[in-house]
């Protein structure tokens, strides 16, 4: 039996990966479960599939869970807070980690599962945005294996050569096409953007995402934090990585080769391919995925992304190109920005303002130590609260 935790177990990543792992409970154990606050939800997902552990990261909720825990008479012990996420992430009995906590709280428990040389399905893009080189160096000094779940990074690790070991030059790829929806506002006039509310935001025409992503698809800040992500899931340059505008999300992302070969993934939109194929790699197992039918597809489009339209996605690519915390601090504006604009503080067109006053305001520094990157993250959120405020 291969044992799992999963961070972010009540998320849309979360519940596809117990809907997978259902389907193959002969193979896979879920040891611990993790949630922000969704008492009920977890309490649900503790019934089902009987964790040795729960963690709650809120005081309360995890005090509610484990009251409903005892009166049904189930002995998953609950744990609470980033200590709690931290040793689940590391236990012994643990193989494999899903990481798909979202935003900058799943950085320490990926961490943690990396120095305990655990298989990361990484669905929490954050991580590397936050601290890339350091993450990196973690995995390959602890020999952890890493796995992308993003639909897009899972594409691409699958579209390249089996062998790859990070040089692009050497195994004859050119460039890596990312693939982006371009969100529910890719056709809307510019002037309409101003007044869009939090439920237009979040009405994504493809993916069922969470409130957070669903804001970051509609920016395309998500694909943003997606192009930092390959670059160090790759090593690849920026200059190497190419968005590409693709509405019908059928062809998740391609892989250019030097010979003239375009190596691509497609699929169904539906997040439990790239789940199984983490969880099974490097065997194949079926996920529940309805099969894709190209006479329904039909037809492929594809367009440039347009930096007005999407400045969010500009801002990305200047920030890696500027390295060193960059990311960390444009990753933590972004955050505050998006929970501003859920919570109908901040215009939707000022998303894209706040993240460029704070990466102009708050110096970038050369990455020595994760201290600098959670430094950088406090100050980036600090200041982009200020602009709001």
């Amino acid at each position: 039996m291969i044992g799992v935790t999963i961070l972010g177990s009540t998320g849309s990543i979360g519940t596809n990966t117990l809907d997978v792992i259902a389907r193959h409970s002969e193979s896979y154990q879920v040891i611990a479960l993790t949630a922000n606050s969704q008492v009920e939800r977890m309490f649900a997902q503790c019934s089902e599939f009987k964790p040795k552990y729960a963690v709650m990261v809120d005081d309360a909720a995890a005090a509610a869970l484990e009251s409903q825990l005892k009166s049904a008479g189930l002995d998953t012990e609950v744990l609470v807070g980033t200590d709690g996420l931290v040793s689940v992430a590391s236990l012994p009995e643990v193989d494999c980690v899903m990481a798909a906590i979202v935003g900058a709280a799943g950085l320490l428990p990926t961490l943690a599962a990396a120095r305990a040389s655990k298989r990361i399905l990484l669905a929490n893009k954050e991580a590397l945005v936050m601290s890339g080189q350091i993450f990196m160096d973690e995995v390959k000094k602890h020999n952890a294996v890493l796995l992308p779940v993003d639909s897009e990074h899972n594409a691409i690790f699958q579209s390249m050569p089996d062998s790859y070991q990070g040089n692009m030059e050497e195994s004859g790829v050119r460039q890596i096409l990312l693939t982006a929806s371009g969100g529910p506002f890719r056709t809307i006039a510019l002037s309409e953007l101003e007044s869009v509310t939090p439920e237009q935001a979040c009405a994504h025409p493809t993916w069922v995402m969470g409130r957070k992503i669903s804001v970051d698809s509609a920016t395309m800040m998500n694909k943003g934090l997606e192009v930092i992500e390959a670059r160090w899931l790759f090593n690849a340059e920026p200059s190497q990585i190419q968005v590409v505008i693709h509405p019908q999300s059928v062809i998740h992302s391609m892989v250019d080769y030097v010979d003239g070969s375009v190596l691509a993934q497609l699929g169904s939109p539906d997040m439990r391919t790239p789940i199984a194929n983490a969880l099974a790699w490097p065997k194949r197992i079926e996920a529940g995925v309805a099969k894709l039918n190209l006479f329904d597809v039909a037809r492929l489009d594809f367009e440039m992304p347009d930096f007005d339209r999407f400045p969010c996605l500009r801002l990305a690519y200047e920030a890696l190109e500027q390295g060193g915390t960059a990311s960390a601090i444009l990753n933590a504006a972004n955050e505050v920005a998006v929970a501003a604009f859920l919570n109908r503080k901040l215009k939707f067109t000022a998303i894209a303002a706040v993240i460029e006053r704070t990466l102009t305001s708050i110096q970038s520094t050369s990455i020595t130590s994760l201290d600098q990157v959670l430094e950088a993250d406090r100050e980036a959120r600090q200041f982009a609260t200020s602009l709001i405020q």
